[in-house]
Formats: structure tokens, sequence, C-alpha cells
């Protein structure tokens, strides 16, 4: 009768989805909304600590040029996704010279190491397609198709485990197949999505589209002997996504042929 009733009340749960902006079905079940909230205060929490740890980055050159290539970008994407104009966008600049990373969570709160800089020697253009593939995570709501995922992983043990004779050794056995099948896939789709239109965003706030490749030249080089293959990693292989990206520099060459510059949108730098 357990069993009945669990598997009764969170199958259901299996079939919610949305479509991205691209057009591919999306697994959902925590709702963008959600995903924003609860992104603010992990957001909050953690520039708190940065703050503490004085971790975040003061340099006004640098601040300066984070505002405005981010701006930039940020005009384009409220522009084309008018249901992001209300978000509270912001950048924690994070002194840490050995990460090469940024990231973007739902509702338009962002973060970058300065790991980017020192290590990638980055133009504008080339950090502007950076920060672009970041905010296209949040405008598709990868966030919330994050915490789906891991939200189904933890619905699928419990189901497989009711009905198991061995609970813990089959919620263990679910747990990995949950993980494989659910998250490594749709991560890696979710990456490519956030390639093609984060490139979209960085040309038509008038950045050259083949800063791209050569920002994953740089990021190739840099993976070089680290990177796992690509089957059990969520991102593209570098020279995979080079290629991938390469191949679109001729149509993104269309969307601002004389580069025009966006204007540039207040973007709150965290300090």
């Amino acid at each position: 009768m357990y069993r009945t009733i669990t598997l009764t009340l969170l199958l259901p749960l299996l079939f919610a989805c949305a479509t991205s902006p691209t057009g591919r079905s999306q697994f959902m079940l925590i709702s963008p909304e959600s995903a924003i909230v609860e992104s603010k205060k992990a957001y909050i929490s953690t520039v708190s600590e940065l703050d503490k740890e004085d971790k975040l980055v003061d340099d006004p050159l640098l601040t300066d040029r984070v505002a405005r290539i981010t701006g930039r970008l940020v005009s384009v994407a409220v522009d084309r996704y008018p249901n992001s104009a209300d978000w509270e966008w912001s950048v924690a600049i994070i002194d840490d010279p050995e990460t090469v990373n940024a990231w973007c969570m739902a509702g338009g709160r962002m973060a970058v190491y300065t790991g980017l800089f020192e290590k990638l020697n980055l133009t504008d253009a080339e950090f502007a397609h950076i920060m672009g593939h970041e905010i296209s995570h949040a405008l598709a709501n990868h966030t919330a198709e994050r915490m789906s995922r891991a939200m189904a992983t933890t619905v699928g043990v419990i189901a497989i485990g009711a009905m198991s004779d061995h609970p813990a050794i089959a919620m263990g056995g679910a747990a990995a197949a949950a993980q494989l099948a659910l998250q490594l896939p749709n991560s890696r789709t979710a990456e490519s999505e956030a390639d093609q239109l984060g490139m979209e965003l960085a040309v038509r706030a008038g950045y050259a589209p083949n800063a791209a490749v050569t920002l994953w030249q740089k990021m190739g080089a840099q993976s070089e002997g680290k990177a796992p293959p690509e089957f059990l990693s969520t991102h593209p292989a570098p020279t995979n996504r080079e290629a991938a990206l390469s191949a679109m520099v001729p149509e993104m060459s269309q969307l601002n042929p004389g580069g025009t510059k966006a204007p540039i949108h207040p973007v709150t730098i965290e300090q």
C-alpha cells in the first residue's frame, strides 16, 4: 500500500515541461519564478561571505570594464526578453586568480573570477561572449531546469526505493542512473544552447562573433590534459565547442554587420 501511494504521488511530477528560447522541450518541476527567488537567497549569502573574506574586487578599471560590457549585453537581453526587465542585474567580481569561471543565476545575478582576465588575457569581445553565454543560461531558465533535475533525481530514488526489497541498494543505483540519464545529456544541451544564444547577445551588443572562437581556443589551451572525456562531462569539449561556434559565425555576422554598440544598461557591481 505504501509503495502504491508513493508512486501515485510522485509519478505525475515526471511529466512537467516547458520550452526554451530555441524551441527545445525542457523538463521542469520548479518554476522560473521560484528559481529566481531561491537564487536571490543563495546569491545574497554568497556575496556576504565574499565580502567578509575581502574577496570582492573594487578596482575601478576592472569594475568599469565589467559594468560597461555586461551592461551592453543586458540592454540587448532586456530588449529581446522583456520578462528580464525587472531582474536585479548585478555582478560580483571575485578575487581568485586561479579560477577561470563565470556564472549567472536566475534573475540576472552574476559573478566573474579574476582568473578569467589573468589567465586568458581577454579582449573586450571575448569577455562579452563569456557574459553573453552566462546571461543566456538565465534567460533560457537553465537554473530552474537544473533544480528540476535535482528534484527528479530525489523523486526517482524515493520511488524506486519504495518498490525495492532492498531500499538502500536500490536507492544508490537509482541515484547513479538518474545522474547520468538526467544531468549529463541535458547539461551538455544547455551549454550548447547558451553558446548559441550567447553569441547572438554578444553580436547584437556590438561585439565580433569570431571572438567566441578565439575565446574557446584560449579555453582549450587552459584545459589541455585537465578536462574529462566529453561523454562524462557536463560541457562540450573545447575543440567541439570551437568548431560549432565557428560554423555559426557567418550567420551571426548578419545580425549586426556594422558592429553597432548597444546602449549600456545599469548593472550593479557588488563591492
